[in-house]
């Protein structure tokens, strides 16, 4: 009988606390071996991470090496971790105890169940940050090279220093080979920098010699989230407010685009993936991306993600522009792209003017600096066509009560770019740093443009606005985060809007 490895035991509920040296708590990351604790560090005056993984003692750990070795020789990876987890766990325990009996190793059981552990983790997993990667709370993993301790960027408790520390130079450009070949990609001296995908779509980017870091190779991976937040968890954590998403709800609903602003790690991605929940049902959506990360709540839905080249002279590769002209072939109705950096901007902009309502994100802290870049090499947007852009969400890092966070800063409403790049603009909601309130005001120059196009008063979309940001504060006073479920109530409004707010108690 095979060992059991759990790899995604169930998510505890674990709570912000004002005091971080009260923090103490640790929970299971593959059962039953392996656990992280978080806790106060008095020597280093900081919370710390801890991977606890099984201990071996000198006798195990050269017992260990021996099977490794010969593991080496025999296992094909590829075959193995393409399998089941089952079936993966089953192959390698039949393996390792065939190769056991015949180098005629005395191990006793206690002993194995821990080198086992050890196996599945170096040969299936990612070395020492596979418990990383099974970690449901951790956003980014950073590794800074040698002898520097890997950090890593947690839900909860934020920038944290963990305990894993790399000490051999050639150890880590060999996990660092590991990544690339994980990702589908090539790295070497010649090409020492990587970018791409693992397998759960995580985004990995890394350095491999000493030429290009000081410390040695690098790495970042930016953990992909199966089952995106939805908008009711983004009230919770208080990143936006009822009346914010209400209002995106109404300008998806009638077809207008939203680019969302902000800076590295800032929940652009996060925010996008919750207004796609706004999206009407019957809508055909395709979504373009360098790597996946977007997931909705749909079934008619086109996904497509941008292939780098293999070798020199760009062969086989099929990047953002391509797969953007493309797409107009394919009858969208609302186009989501990934992040707009170059010259795919000009295509999507087109798109916006002859009526395809579009989501995007883009790298600027605030509306003037947004429409710079679009105006500016390498993008290069006339005035006219940065004028089909509706609405911008500025999302931003925040440090509330001392505790590191996301908020929608403001929404701006495009009015008018003029040709010396200067912009009228409307600000209808914003968040203020004093207070961590939500602010917003009546006056909406897109609901002005939403009657004109479609005949609807502005009062009747300020009442239509009122009753969504109800719906949406009463799901979330009801705690109902589930992704399947708020999308489904979502879809229900759109077909039957009086009979969800009568089951969820609103008066019209």
């Amino acid at each position: 009988m095979a060992l059991i490895i759990t790899t995604n035991p169930s998510v505890p509920p674990l709570k912000r606390s004002d005091d971080k040296r009260s923090v103490d708590v640790r929970y299971m990351l593959i059962l039953p071996y392996t656990s992280a604790h978080i806790h106060w560090d008095s020597k280093l005056n900081e919370l710390v991470y801890e991977i606890e993984e099984p201990l071996l003692d000198e006798n195990e750990k050269g017992l260990l090496n021996q099977i490794e070795d010969a593991l080496l020789e025999i296992i094909n990876v590829n075959v193995a971790i393409d399998n089941t987890p089952e079936a993966t766990i089953e192959y390698l325990d039949k393996t390792s105890k065939l190769l056991i009996e015949e180098m005629n190793l005395n191990i006793s059981p206690n002993s194995y169940e821990k080198i086992f552990y050890y196996l599945y983790r170096d040969f299936i997993g990612l070395n020492e940050v596979d418990p990383l990667l099974k970690d449901y709370f951790i956003e980014d993993i950073e590794c800074n090279g040698i002898g520097s301790p890997v950090y890593i960027i947690h839900r909860v408790f934020r920038n944290l220093r963990t305990n894993l520390v790399y000490k051999d130079m050639d150890r880590l450009a060999s996990f660092v080979e590991k990544l690339a070949q994980r990702a589908g990609r090539y790295i070497s001296y010649a090409q020492p920098l990587l970018d791409g995908a693992l397998p759960d779509g995580s985004r990995v980017n890394a350095s491999y010699t000493k030429d290009v870091t000081s410390k040695g190779p690098t790495y970042t991976i930016r953990k992909f989230t199966k089952i995106p937040w939805t908008p009711i968890q983004l009230i919770d954590m208080h990143t936006d407010s009822p009346e914010m998403l209400a209002y995106f709800w109404i300008l998806l609903e009638y077809k207008l685009s939203v680019l969302i602003a902000g800076g590295t790690a800032s929940g652009k991605t996060t925010l996008l993936n919750a207004l796609a929940f706004f999206i009407p049902p019957e809508a055909r959506v395709v979504s373009i991306e360098d790597t996946r990360e977007i997931n909705l709540p749909r079934e008619n839905w086109l996904p497509a993600v941008a292939r780098t080249s293999i070798g020199v002279g760009k062969l086989g590769e099929v990047d953002l522009f391509a797969l953007l002209r493309s797409s107009f072939r394919q009858t969208p109705d609302y186009l989501i792209v990934g992040e707009v950096r170059g010259k795919e901007a000009f295509v999507l902009f087109q798109g916006m003017a002859s009526g395809h309502a579009s989501l995007s994100t883009m790298h600027a802290d605030s509306v003037d600096t947004l429409i710079r870049r679009l105006q500016t090499p390498p993008i290069n947007l006339s005035p006219t066509l940065v004028n089909t852009l509706d609405c911008v969400a500025i999302a931003t890092h925040a440090v509330v009560k001392k505790v590191e966070t996301r908020r929608l800063r403001e929404i701006v409403e495009i009015v008018q770019v003029n040709k010396d790049g200067t912009a009228l603009v409307n600000t209808p909601m914003s968040w203020d740093a004093n207070t961590d309130q939500f602010y917003f005001k009546k006056q909406s120059k897109v609901f002005e443009k939403i009657s004109a196009r479609h005949g609807i008063s502005v009062d009747d979309l300020q009442k239509e606005f009122k009753k969504r940001t109800k719906l949406l504060y009463a799901l979330y006073q009801k705690k109902i985060f589930d992704f399947d479920i708020v999308g489904q109530i979502i879809n229900e409004y759109y077909k039957n809007p009086a009979e969800v707010l009568v089951k969820y108690d609103i008066k019209e």
